[in-house]
């Protein structure tokens, strides 16, 4: 036995530790528990009582000898990786294996979105995505007993005060916004608000609790439904291609009075029926509709004077439609296999 012990030690001594790999190889093969170190002592009970102490003593020996072997190839590697780390750098070499990266369909879409209404002269405006009523539901018309404001549509954070004013959410859209810059400035507005909003909604295929709307305001005298029309025309036919037609069907939104919701025709089947627009040859892209009077003055405009059209599309709608995404759920997942789709996008 006690030549098993020798033959430890000599192979202790003689092995070789030189970069992580090896280290590694060296802790399962004598430190680990089921390493040499752990037979040796395995043997310790079968040793005669008159060699324990002898053999016990060799046995610590070669533990201590591989501890000290182990903790040397560590110091040994951490040393070298210092030297590398302290190297000069040359930055202008290109990176190894470096993978091209791709923009997210939503960044992508976003973007774009916001390119098609600034070249005819909208601007971006932004807003805070914790919102009080006020800003959320009240400016824009909301009675006290809609149902938005009920728990199963919005995410409050304060909400049993005794005064509504007083209570605060996670914005359910981004015509907060709308709101602000009403409040803030003089008319005319001409701007798109896009950004992250929250509903208490539960996830799947086609809705999710957190998503990204943009809507859009235009205030001024005179301004006529049939400028909310050729402003929705036209953005459709930039962002799906110059055949797209829209349609505007009767539809009902508290801050808007006339209300449509706007469809285009389906860019996957031209029209003809497919199972993307349930065979009716034309899919729902945004809600829209003239500025109620009330939210005009509201937000301190003379509704008498200025008159103006507002509208508010899903950009996660935008997106699947535009590249064919079935699943709702593939923006918020970050699995590569689906991003590196969009390598081609920029």
């Amino acid at each position: 036995m006690f030549e098993k012990v020798e033959q430890v030690r000599k192979e202790i001594e003689d092995f070789d530790i030189q970069n992580p790999e090896t280290l590694e190889a060296f802790r399962l093969k004598f430190i680990s528990k089921k390493g040499t170190m752990s037979e040796l002592f395995d043997l310790f009970k079968s040793v005669p009582n008159e060699e324990k102490k002898a053999f016990g003593m060799a046995l610590n020996q070669v533990k201590e000898l591989s501890r000290e072997k182990f903790e040397a190839g560590i110091s040994l590697i951490n040393a070298a990786k210092g030297a590398i780390n302290s190297a000069p750098v040359d930055l202008t070499l290109p990176p190894e294996n470096a993978e091209p990266g791709s923009v997210h369909p939503i960044s992508s879409t976003w973007a774009e979105i916001i390119n098609i209404f600034g070249r005819i002269g909208f601007s971006v405006a932004d807003g805070p995505e914790i919102e009080d009523d006020w800003h959320n539901f009240t400016a824009l018309n909301f009675p006290e007993n809609h149902p938005a404001r009920e728990m199963q549509d919005t995410f409050f954070i304060k909400k049993d005060v005794e005064d509504p004013k007083d209570q605060i959410a996670l914005r359910t859209h981004t015509s907060s916004v709308q709101v602000r810059l009403m409040e803030n400035g003089k008319p005319p507005f001409r701007a798109i608000m896009p950004g992250r909003v929250f509903r208490n909604e539960a996830i799947s295929a086609r809705a999710h609790c957190i998503f990204h709307q943009v809507e859009g305001l235009y205030v001024n005298e005179n301004v006529s439904f049939l400028e909310l029309k050729q402003t929705l025309y036209h953005f459709a036919r930039e962002m799906f291609g110059k055949d797209t037609k829209i349609r505007l069907r009767p539809s009902y939104f508290p801050f808007t009075e006339p209300s449509a919701e706007i469809d285009i025709s389906c860019n996957i089947c031209k029209g003809k029926g497919c199972n993307i627009c349930k065979h009716s040859g034309w899919v729902e892209i945004a809600g829209a509709g003239m500025v109620d009077p009330n939210v005009l003055d509201n937000c301190g405009i003379d509704s008498k004077k200025y008159t103006g059209f507002a509208f508010g599309m899903g950009i996660e709608r935008i997106t699947m439609l535009k590249y064919q995404i079935s699943d709702l759920r593939l923006f918020t997942e970050n699995d590569v296999r689906f991003l590196r789709q969009f390598n081609h996008i920029g």
